[in-house]
């Protein structure tokens, strides 16, 4: 994205209140939120898609799953298809994506989505905010979560996501497996 990152200012639902606020400026309006998405993408085997951050990024070299921040008049699932196309060269329509559960952080609502990944395409760092991609078990997101391994904020989010995100698991989509973008 070129210029000023703009986010719309929600309440605690996630609901725009009209007002917008430049990423990095000061003064964050006091019990406002802006939405934030990230992606489980799920390959054939069930394994879990996880980037590494770039060098140039806070938490250089820790892993995470692709996400950002919703831009000014951009749904939350447009948000973690962007990301998840911007971040690892995956297409997938923002209807495939699934809610998992929303996590209330400071000045942000964050989303997390499950989504079949595209059996036609393969994954790819952008070089830009990540430098690895990794397909891995469950089991290794768990370890390397309890090792300390993904980047700070995952730390928290993962505490309050991983038992909805295990039981989305285990009913994980497959219709949306071949929906991809042109």
């Amino acid at each position: 994205m070129g210029g000023a990152e703009i986010w719309d200012v929600t309440d605690e639902r996630g609901v725009p209140t009209g007002q917008t606020f430049v990423r990095g400026a000061p003064d964050w309006p006091t019990g406002r939120f802006h939405v934030v998405a990230a992606t489980c993408a799920v390959d054939e085997a069930g394994r879990l898609l996880l980037t590494k951050r770039a060098a140039a990024k806070d938490f250089a070299g820790l892993w995470e799953f692709p996400g950002g921040s919703a831009v000014a008049g951009e749904t939350s699932a447009e948000a973690a298809a962007r990301e998840l196309r911007e971040e690892a060269g995956l297409r997938v329509a923002p209807t495939a994506f699934r809610l998992v559960d929303r996590f209330q952080e400071d000045t942000a609502l964050f989303d997390l989505y499950l989504v079949a990944a595209p059996a036609d395409q393969q994954p790819r760092p952008d070089g830009i905010e990540v430098s690895e991609v990794a397909w891995v078990e469950v089991a290794e997101v768990r370890r390397r979560w309890l090792d300390h391994e993904l980047a700070d904020p995952w730390m928290q989010r993962l505490k309050a996501f991983w038992e909805p995100l295990t039981a989305a698991l285990s009913v994980r989509p497959s219709s949306a497996r071949r929906r991809r973008v042109e």
